[in-house]
C-alpha cells in the first residue's frame, strides 16, 4: 500500500494516527510505504526506485516519512 502524505502528516497527532493505521493494515497482511507529496512530484524516479526495491524485498521497513528529495529521513 502506498500512501502519499502532505505536510499535515508531520504533526504529532497525525503521526500517531498514521502509525496506528499502519499497524492495523500490517496486521491485515499489507505493507505500507509512505512518501511526501512533494517527493512524488519532484523526485518521481527516486520514489519509483524505492517502490521497486520494496517489491523486490530489498527494503523491508520505511520510517514515516519514508523518503525525501535528498535521501531518506526519519522522524
Amino acid at each position: 500500500m502506498i500512501e502519499i502524505d502532505g505536510g499535515q502528516h508531520n504533526e504529532d497527532t497525525n503521526i500517531r494516527k498514521d502509525e496506528q493505521r499502519t499497524i492495523w493494515w500490517e496486521k491485515e497482511g499489507y505493507k505500507v510505504i509512505r512518501f511526501w507529496d512533494n517527493d512524488v512530484l519532484m523526485n518521481t524516479d527516486g520514489v519509483f526506485s524505492v517502490i521497486l526495491d520494496t517489491l523486490k524485498g530489498k527494503i523491508t521497513h520505511h520510517p514515516h516519512p519514508a523518503f525525501s528529495p535528498r535521501g531518506r529521513r526519519e522522524t
